[in-house]
């Protein structure tokens, strides 16, 4: 996702060993650094959110769903390699950085090296999306192309829209919107309703992974020409924003139950609110940027546990 971030151990780069014996990570460490596995759950949760509001419709397409899964999951990690290469030109990467260590950066990976890993994985993402497109047809092929050029252009290209403060909408468009949705149209062969309906809270937990990244790095963002909203706008308008992001995210499938477009089962992602509130309270009462690290990594497990739980409801509940 564009922007997402793994979470590492304050006051010491992950991988780069003890104080004072420093040790250079091998070869796969660095790849595996600039991948950024922690935040591959933002691909996931989106699409098993669309495969339950397929399954509540009695249908699953196992090519499909494996399809979709692989192209979200690919897409996340070029725009993670993309960022890292991209962030390291324009300076956000700078030695006064409080997330986790970057690969660029740390000179862990060239710039060639990354332009190489990122195409690649384009190329696998687009070759497995070839796929997707024979099966949904040429709007597949539009909005396949759409998501390669979001998940490039946040820190990357001419007009890079993370730094106009637009990574929030692209990321709940993408994340939310058209991952939901799509993996919903891939399955039934129809746009239906609730597929854009489920999206809406998917999309705000992983627009709040970026709203929690943005307001740990607001001092650098600015010193490098960032303008996040948290920066436009300021700490306290980034922890509220957060805290409006759950909010909405936990209405969402009350206001569906209660309509009865699904049943109880619905219900099931208030068991994340503990949780949430527990994350919301952390943001508020950060005061050093760098206690967010492990509520960023938290965050982006309560969003996969969350989609879980709202998956199995509606597969469960949507023709209850």
């Amino acid at each position: 996702m564009t922007g997402v971030e793994r979470a590492g151990r304050p006051g010491r780069p992950a991988g780069l060993g003890r104080p004072g014996r420093p040790e250079r990570p091998g070869r796969f460490a660095a790849w595996r650094l600039a991948v950024r596995l922690p935040t591959l759950p933002a691909a996931v949760g989106p699409v098993l959110v669309g495969l339950g509001v397929a399954v509540g419709e009695g249908v699953f397409l196992p090519l499909p769903a494996l399809l979709c899964l692989v192209v979200a999951v690919l897409l996340q990690v070029a725009a993670n390699l993309a960022n890292d290469l991209f962030d390291f030109r324009r300076g956000a990467d700078a030695a006064d950085r409080l997330g986790p260590p970057r690969a660029a950066a740390l000179g862990l990976l060239s710039e060639r090296e990354l332009v190489v890993g990122t195409a690649v994985v384009v190329g696998v993402a687009a070759v497995a999306g070839l796929g997707l497109v024979a099966i949904g047809g040429p709007v597949l092929l539009l909005l396949g192309a759409a998501a390669i050029v979001a998940a490039i252009a946040y820190t990357g290209g001419p007009l890079p829209y993370g730094y106009r403060g637009l990574g929030e909408v692209f990321v709940f468009v993408f994340f939310g919107l058209v991952a939901v949705a799509g993996t919903a149209y891939l399955q039934l062969g129809v746009w239906p309703w609730l597929g854009f309906v489920a999206a809406v809270p998917v999309g705000c937990l992983v627009t709040a992974i970026l709203v929690v990244n943005n307001l740990r790095d607001i001092d650098s963002d600015a010193r490098a020409g960032k303008l996040t909203l948290a920066v436009r706008f300021g700490a306290p308008f980034a922890r509220a924003e957060y805290a409006a992001l759950w909010v909405v995210a936990f209405v969402v499938p009350v206001g569906l139950v209660v309509g009865g477009a699904v049943g109880w089962p619905g219900l099931l992602p208030l068991l994340v609110v503990p949780l949430g509130w527990r994350l919301v309270a952390e943001v508020f009462g950060a005061s050093d940027p760098r206690v967010l690290n492990p509520v960023l990594r938290r965050t982006a497990r309560a969003q996969l546990v969350f989609s879980s739980l709202f998956a199995l409801g509606l597969a469960l509940g949507a023709s209850g």
